[in-house]
């Protein structure tokens, strides 16, 4: 199965960032520039998609 979206825990594992709190701030800030680009956005979660276009360094998660 294809994942389609990231969670704020699996986004807190990816950037090893110290809380919670950190990665549900990074996904607001990437979902407010989706939604600013006219997509639909999900509250608290983010595109595997496009948070790979900010982070190419980091690798997928299957």
């Amino acid at each position: 199965m294809v994942k389609h979206f990231y969670t704020s825990k699996e986004v807190q594992e990816l950037l090893d960032c110290g809380c919670l709190r950190t990665a549900q701030l990074r996904i607001q800030s990437m979902n407010d520039e989706l939604k600013a680009k006219g997509f639909w956005i999900e509250r608290g979660k983010i595109p595997v998609t496009f948070f790979h276009e900010k982070y190419p360094y980091i690798e997928r998660v299957n």
